[in-house]
């Protein structure tokens, strides 16, 4: 496991009690570099909408613990958010509450000169993705070929 993952991972397991009292959902959490400065991010959701006043509760009570246990080397900022409409989908229940749904698929390579599709999410598994498109045509993807899918909106 590389230190990302393990960061993540740590992360996560603090969260998940402080979320749970809430019945708030954790979304995902990530550890990334922007600029010059590392990020330790927490994404988390709930019933009709997450609040900055939310997101600032949690971060309030989870600084502490990270303070205390101080298992990220270096120096990092934390952040507690909301996912956004665009949020990827990552985790099985990010698939299992799109079923149904339009979504956008950008794949890192082309396949058949497109980069991008938009269809209906209709099964997955552990390996592939299925989409039925406008034209009633059906195309599984690869997890391992897509570089983003999300629920897809329109404005």
């Amino acid at each position: 496991m590389s230190r990302r993952e393990a960061y993540e991972q740590k992360t996560e397991e603090l969260l998940t009690p402080i979320l749970q009292k809430r019945n708030f959902e954790l979304i995902d959490v990530e550890y990334v570099k922007e600029g010059s400065v590392w990020y330790l991010r927490a994404y988390i959701d709930k019933e009709g909408g997450i609040t900055v006043n939310d997101c600032e509760d949690v971060a309030r009570e989870m600084n502490p613990i990270l303070d205390e246990l101080d298992f990220v080397e270096g120096s990092y900022t934390f952040e507690v958010s909301s996912p956004g409409l665009g949020r990827p989908l990552k985790k099985e229940k990010d698939y299992m509450r799109n079923m149904g749904k339009d979504v956008e698929i950008r794949t890192y390579r082309p396949i058949g000169h497109k980069k991008e599709f938009y269809g209906t999410l209709s099964a997955y598994d552990e390996k592939t993705v299925t989409v039925v498109t406008g034209e009633e045509d059906t195309l599984t993807f690869e997890k391992s070929d897509i570089a983003l899918i999300r629920q897809a909106f329109d404005f």
